[in-house]
């Protein structure tokens, strides 16, 4: 896995052996800046989930940021795999249903915190964390401009009607998805979501 081999990577430079499991540390800062936050997250909250001292997790990750886009990463390739792998869906409503139903797993899971860390992250950062936003913001946008021409992909396989927007329809899936995520961080059960995405699925556009 990608998320391995640069940690394994950055141990190897350091020379001496860790006392601590990057990988495993790693994945607890992961649940720690998921249920918290990047800024309700603090050093001590982290070295402390994690097991090691600050200049441990200095030497092993960088500072706060860096360890944030770290665990962002290990997110992206662990939590959000179903978003990819929904692009190979034969149908436009195939997408959607892969990208719906995967998000309403990840987002009630018993194995994690609910909700989206992305959304969560993205909008409560404030003037000082603009950077983790800006990368929160950046990251969507790559996985929506590839949305974006598989949908177009779907009108030339005559699968969308024409006066569809791929762009537009592509926001549109992304404003039920983050709506899921603040829903399901502030206590919606999977009941209520799994109905959402019903709901969505019934008005999808069809040709």
């Amino acid at each position: 896995m990608k998320i391995n081999a640069l940690l394994a990577s950055t141990a190897a430079r350091r020379g001496r052996p860790r006392e601590f499991c990057t990988v495993e540390a790693l994945s607890t800062a992961l649940g720690v800046f998921w249920t918290k936050g990047y800024e309700g997250a603090s050093l001590a909250d982290l070295t402390a989930a994690m097991g090691i001292t600050k200049p441990s997790l200095y030497a092993a990750f960088g500072n706060k940021e860096a360890l944030f886009h770290k665990a962002l990463d290990l997110y992206e390739a662990e939590k959000l795999a179903y978003t990819r792998e929904a692009l190979a869906a034969p149908t436009a409503r195939g997408v959607a249903d892969h990208i719906l139903r995967g998000a309403l797993d990840a987002q009630t899971s018993s194995q994690g915190p609910t909700g989206c860390l992305g959304v969560m992250s993205a909008i409560t950062c404030g003037p000082e964390a603009d950077s983790i936003k800006a990368d929160v913001i950046q990251r969507r946008k790559s996985s929506q401009a590839a949305l974006v021409e598989r949908f177009r992909q779907a009108q030339r396989d005559g699968d969308l009607p024409d006066q569809i927007d791929p762009e537009g329809l592509t926001q549109y899936l992304y404003a039920i998805l983050q709506g899921m995520a603040v829903q399901a961080g502030s206590g919606a059960s999977r009941a209520d979501l799994a109905r959402v995405v019903e709901t969505s699925l019934t008005v999808w556009p069809t040709s």
